[in-house]
């Protein structure tokens, strides 16, 4: 029997990075609302009584920028009008938009429109999947994203009194023989006022957010829990600790538990390959686990700036695929069209709400359109080609 332990984290929306991160989602949703061509490349800062706001925008109409950040600081539960905003913003860059532009004297004649826009970007991004959920995603992050979603409806819905908008979650099972057995840690982390006991709040998270977390995956009388184990969290938020966008990739993605290139995703316009091939990657690896080739895959697309096609495609079934990685990836190839707009178009990327990404995972809704099973059919038809 092999044992191991695997743990992902996840992060409330007032958690001071996850704030600049749902800011600048919520910019971005702006711009294409008002001009889907939106080019955005949007990075904030959040700290002490301050959000900055930096980075590349061109968009056809002006967008209220201080307007939305506190829309979005009243939304997550901050007073907006104890914070100064600065704006620090300017068009992409042209060497940049012509690398992702084809011009159009260059495009006449060309029947095929998808090479029409190049990658935003080098670089690699990767996409998981594995059949260990429902969601086919790693179940130690999935319990992370519900606890904490629960930590903010409970704060929102008044159902416990005395928490506020910064904290955490992280999350321990112990796996045999590569599948999920028990739960070995809990940790939580929330903010609350200055009156509140940690009793008070131990018993407020156990009762009305661990339980119903852990419902269909239990955890037992010898699961470790802390709950705000450094002890009192009065302050927090922006006013505690600096907050950056992109730096929660990780609990953006696989928690860790898969490969990842380093690029973050939020405030970023789907003609960077870092978001939108970040999600063809997860739509390709999950159709091919909802197949039943493989029991999880990882799928790797390399990207050069400028260019259309991906220099590099690599499918990584980690022994447990019915066939090859190799023939895996050459069925990628063949069944799916991986150049940046086609992956627009085929996801719909420019209709997407970005903000509802930006907190609890960006794989972690049926509503997204890269979480759709729509051609694992597909796939298995490729597949037969290479049956014995």
């Amino acid at each position: 029997m092999n044992k191991s332990y695997r743990t992902a984290e996840s992060v409330c929306k007032g958690h001071p990075d996850k704030l600049c991160d749902l800011i600048a989602d919520s910019i971005l949703d702006a711009c294409i609302r008002k001009d889907r061509a939106s080019r955005v490349a949007c990075e904030v800062m959040a700290t002490k009584s301050k959000i900055i706001v930096a980075g590349e925008i061109t968009c056809s109409e002006k967008v209220d920028i201080r307007f939305i950040v506190r829309s979005v600081l009243r939304e997550v539960g901050y007073n907006p009008w104890k914070f100064t905003v600065f704006v620090f913003v300017h068009n992409q860059s042209v060497d940049i938009a012509a690398g992702v532009d084809t011009a159009l004297e260059a495009r006449k004649g060309i029947i095929d429109p998808y090479g029409s826009i190049g990658a935003g970007d080098q670089g690699t991004v990767y996409g998981y999947a594995t059949n260990e959920t429902r969601e086919l995603l790693p179940l130690p992050l999935l319990i992370s994203h519900r606890i904490v979603k629960r930590i903010d409806d409970c704060r929102k819905g008044k159902l416990i009194k005395g928490i506020l908008p910064d904290g955490k979650a992280q999350v321990t099972l112990e796996y045999e023989d590569d599948k999920p057995v028990r739960v070995k840690t809990i940790v939580v982390s929330v903010q609350h006022d200055r009156d509140k006991t940690q009793e008070q709040l131990k018993t407020d998270i156990l009762n009305n957010v661990l339980w119903q977390c852990f419902e269909d995956f239990p955890f037992d009388d010898d699961t470790e829990i802390l709950i705000n184990p450094s002890g009192r969290f009065v302050q927090g938020g922006p006013a505690a600790d600096t907050g950056l966008t992109g730096r929660k990739i990780m609990v953006d993605t696989y928690g860790g538990l898969a490969s990842h290139g380093g690029g973050a995703l939020c405030g970023k316009d789907p003609t960077k390959v870092d978001r939108s091939g970040a999600y063809m990657a997860r739509y390709i690896a999950k159709n091919i686990v909802w197949s039943g080739l493989a029991e999880k895959c990882e799928v790797a697309l390399s990207y050069a700036i400028g260019k259309a096609n991906p220099v590099a495609v690599d499918v990584t079934s980690f022994g447990t695929g019915k066939l090859t990685d190799e023939q895996f990836a050459n069925i990628v190839q063949e069944v799916f069209n991986l150049r940046p707009a086609a992956i627009i178009e085929k996801l719909r990327l420019r209709n997407a709400i970005y903000s509802d990404t930006a907190v609890y995972g960006h794989f972690n809704s049926c509503l997204f359109s890269w979480e759709n099973v729509d051609m694992y059919s597909t796939i298995r038809k490729a597949a037969e080609k290479y049956a014995d």
